[in-house]
Order: structure tokens, then sequence, then C-alpha cells
């Protein structure tokens, strides 16, 4: 099936407390993909952020922003005022997020509505925390505790935190229990919001990519309560950590600093830690994008203490054996292999042997000879999906600005199409992508714009000035729908009408279903649970029980 879709972070969405999320606006712009013919929205991960803000480096592989959580919803619940969240200072300008501001103000307003929330039934909060107890109360302890030690990442904890001794994470669990149920409440608000802003989408014929970090953060949940799946030594410090070798764009290699997994203890637990993220993933996306995916085959390894990338090597992955076990456990999830970079013939056979689609890059295809793998003729299969670029490349306005003369004049002669400007080399480029035989094909939502640097989304191995690119209203028009769809129905990859779900008879809760209903709920959400009220929304089902990693 040829498709298309959108790239565009729900932290670039249009709001009004300074950083997208959940609110209306977000079903808005799934309204504007679907006008557009768009089958795909594809998102950054919706991790919980840390320090620098990267989606890439979370506290958690299982907990979700609270940046994204909507205050609308809160406020529509009870638990805030309209008052309360306009003097948060959440951030003025409609272009950019203030993550400074974002975290000095917002916990603020969350702990204010957790506090009201208190008061409520609380039925529905304590399911979910059975639902998800193989990732919620780690995570949440996790938070609490950082909270505890002023921020500092766990590694800088006292020993007997550091190092979970079971006397203290007991008394820890005691003391700090409402700081705990502090942060249970917020991945309450966050998934249950989420689930309903998903099945709107579906119901719309849109289908979400989400998009999966191959690494953790080293300053994460995830880390702390299950060091023996990473290259940690019996002090908790990383043997090795993760990054990429020194190439044409950098001299020292990019220095990534994630803890390497164990894959011979994962290999053990038959994989249940992955299986256990996938799961999760298969109810947060309908498409899964994994990052890095050369990791899977050979990953790089750099010895602890290192200055730079230079000095590290090349390690085998869990390469199929890994892809097996997740295609055996895991249903509902389609998979994309980001398989950029330097690619070697063992990750093509990897690839290949997946049946994974692989990534095409417009903005890689203009170097070099007519034998380069980006340009369209070369492409020797439908089974991948086309980017003009992503969200760590320049905006595509920005890479033609910046090209040589002799690439501009490359990419003029291949495509033999007039322009007389950069925005109309910008919709030419974008025309060849929708063009060529790729089944899917993504644009970030800054090419369609025509937007130059002020709009990249990030620029690697750099800190500061990153994933702070916002849409605003004003730039989402009819006529822009109108001129996208155009481009999408000329090249045969309009949205196909999404299949109206045939109501079952009524059945009875599966006897060993805790809470019965809850099981079924995110069905139930998705066949139409967008028009129930908030207080009512059910909650995603828990489908990893028999996979929890190993404490």
């Amino acid at each position: 099936m040829r498709a298309s879709g959108i790239l565009l972070p729900v932290s670039s969405i249009p709001s009004k407390y300074g950083i997208g999320g959940f609110t209306k606006e977000a079903y808005e712009w799934i309204d504007f993909l679907k006008k557009s013919g768009q089958t795909f929205w594809q998102i950054l991960p919706l991790g919980h952020t840390s320090y620098g803000d990267s989606p890439y480096q979370p506290f958690s592989t299982f907990a979700g922003n609270p940046y994204f959580v909507s205050l609308d919803d809160l406020i529509e619940q009870g638990l805030l005022t309209e008052e309360e969240c306009d003097e948060a200072q959440l951030g003025t300008n409609p272009s950019y997020v203030d993550y400074g501001k974002q975290f000095e103000n917002r916990f603020t307003l969350l702990r204010t509505a957790y506090e009201n929330d208190k008061k409520n039934d609380q039925t529905a909060f304590e399911a979910f925390v059975k639902e998800q107890a193989h990732w919620l109360p780690d995570y949440a302890l996790f938070m609490a505790v950082k909270d505890l030690h002023d921020k500092k990442a766990w590694y800088e904890w006292d020993d007997a935190y550091r190092m979970r001794e079971p006397e203290i994470i007991e008394k820890a669990k005691i003391e700090l229990a409402d700081d705990i149920c502090f942060h249970e409440h917020i991945q309450y608000w966050f998934l249950t919001q989420w689930v309903k802003l998903k099945a709107y989408a579906n119901e719309q014929g849109i289908r979400i990519i989400g998009d999966m970090p191959i690494y953790v953060a080293i300053d994460s949940a995830d880390a702390w309560t299950s060091p023996q799946l990473f290259q940690f030594d019996e002090d908790l410090q990383p043997v090795r950590v993760a990054g990429c070798p020194p190439d044409a764009f950098s001299d020292d290699g990019q220095l990534w600093g994630n803890p390497l997994y164990d894959w011979d203890c994962h290999k053990k637990t038959g994989y249940s830690w992955w299986i256990s993220r996938i799961r999760h993933a298969a109810v947060l996306y309908d498409v899964l994008r994994f990052d890095h995916f050369r990791g899977f085959d050979e990953y790089y390894a750099i010895p602890f203490g290192e200055k730079t990338a230079r000095n590290g090597n090349w390690m085998p992955g869990p390469g199929m054996d890994l892809m097996n076990a997740i295609e055996e456990n895991v249903e509902d999830i389609e998979i994309i292999a980001e398989d950029l970079g330097t690619i070697t013939d063992s990750v093509r056979d990897l690839l290949e042997e997946s049946g994974y689609p692989g990534m095409k890059v417009l903005e890689f295809a203009f170097g070099g000879g007519s034998d380069n793998p980006y340009l369209p003729h070369n492409y020797d299969t439908t089974n991948c999906v086309v980017y003009t670029g992503t969200h760590d490349n320049e905006t595509l306005f920005q890479y033609i600005a910046n090209a040589s003369d002799y690439t501009r004049d490359h990419i003029k002669n291949y495509m033999n199409r007039f322009w007389d400007n950069y925005e109309q080399l910008c919709d030419n480029m974008v025309r060849l992508a929708m063009m060529s035989i790729a089944k899917y094909c993504i644009i970030p939502m800054q090419d369609y714009l025509h937007l130059g640097e002020e709009a990249r989304m990030n620029f690697p191995s750099t800190l500061g000035g990153n994933w702070e690119w916002r849409l605003t209203k004003e730039q989402i028009s009819d006529g822009l729908a109108d001129f996208i769809g155009n481009i999408t129905r000329v090249s045969g990859r309009w949205m196909k009408e999404p299949v109206k779900p045939v109501e079952d008879e009524k059945k009875e809760p599966d006897a060993q279903t805790e809470e019965g209903s809850t099981a079924e709920s995110l069905e139930t959400e998705a066949a139409g649970g967008a028009e129930e009220k908030t207080q009512d929304r059910g909650w995603a089902p828990r489908q990893d029980s028999e996979f929890q990693p190993e404490n």
C-alpha cells in the first residue's frame, strides 16, 4: 500500500501553554492530516525528557513526558483553574519551547492538580497502577528519590540509594509514598490522554509512527533498577558506553554516553525486557521506528572515561535472535528500521532477513555519483520509507540554501523541473520523494512550510537550542492542506478510508483478568471511546505480565 505522512513532534503542536501536548490543537492537527490525505503522523519519542531536553535521553523507556499532559483537560476535570494555568509562566513565544520555564513551573501545576485529585474516587487510577506494575512503581520511586537528592543523577546519590540496599528502598517507599503517588498520577494522566488521542487518530484513518531510541539514558529508572541488563561493573560504573566512530562529519566521532546492553543477560531471559518494552510501544503506536538499527547487528563500544569516541571498537549485537523473539511475542506493531549512516553488508543482511523497511533520505542523495543509494532510481525495493530529511538534518530549505551551486544544479538536472527560487525547489524535492517507489513517504512539516535554520529540530552532538521549534496556528491552513493533498493524490498515496470496526457480541470478562472491564478498555476506546467523558476513560491493557525484567 502506497501511503504518506508528516513528521511533527508532539512538542511542536500549537498550544496555549508553551509546548505541544494532548490538547484540542492535537485533535485539530489530526483533522489537518486527514484533510490532506495523509495516513501517518510520525512523532519523536514520547519519553520523560531529562537534562538537555532530548527525547532520546529519557528518564525511563516506559514513562511519558509530563510536559505533554493537557492542562486544559485537568481544568475540565476541576483539578486546576484557568487562572492558575495562565499565571504559571510556561513560555510566551508561540514558535519555540522554553524548557526552562516548563521545568520550573509545570510541575507546580501538576502537584496542585494531584492534591485536588486525591479528593476524588481513585478506582480507575488504582487499576492503572496495577496494570502498569511492571515499570511504574520503579519509575515513580526513581523520580521521588531523585527529588530527594536535589534531582542529581542516580550514580551521584548516597551509596545506600545508589546500590538499592533493600532496607533503604523499603524505607523510601514508606517515607516518599506521597511523592511516588504524585509521579504515578502524572503517568496516569499522560497515558489516558494519549490513548484517547491515538484512538481519535485511528478513527480518522491516521496511524501513529513512534520512535524508539535503541539505548536508555544512563540516568534512568531502567539503568538504576535493572543494572544487570547493562555493562556495569560491581560498583555500578559503566564498563563501556555507546557512541559512533569518527567519520566525515566528526573527527572525534560521537560520544553518546549511554550504557550498553549486556546482550548475554538479555538472551538468558528470553529478551523479556525488550519484549515488555515493545509491547508497551504497541499500545502507544501503530508503527515503531527502531533508531540506530545498525546497533542490533554490531554496536560501537567506547571504554568508560574516554573524552572522545576515537578509541572504541565494534562488538556483536543480538541480530535476528532479538528480532525473532519480538515477532514471536509481540502482536499488532509494524517496524521501520533506521538504517542510516555507514552500513555494512551484515546490516543489509539483517534488514533483509527481518523484512523491516529501511529508510531513504533525499538530503543524502545528491553527493557522489549516479550510484548513490539514496537517489530514487537506485531504490531496489518498494519496501522502504523515503524522507526529504529527518529531525537530525537541516530543514529542506536550509539544505538547499547551504548547498553548493554544483549540488543545486545536480538536483535540477536530476528532476528536470523548473524552479525559480528555493521554495519551488523544496516543493520539487517533496514531489520527487512522493513519486518514488517507496511504499511510505514521510515529509517533515517544516519542509512543506519552506522553513529554514530557525525551524531545525536538532543538531546532533550539541547541547542547547535543540527540540524547541513549534508550529503556529497561522501556519496551518486549508490552502496548505489542499496543496499537500494534491501531491498526495497524484502520487497514489491518498489515505485509504478506515475500516469501521464491527461490533462484537458482548463477552463476559476474562475470569483471569483483574478489574474485568479495564483489560478491554483500550478496544472500547479505539472503537468509540473518544467521545467518552474524561472521568470515564478506560485504560491501556496490561500486556506483558509474563515478561517482567529481573530486579
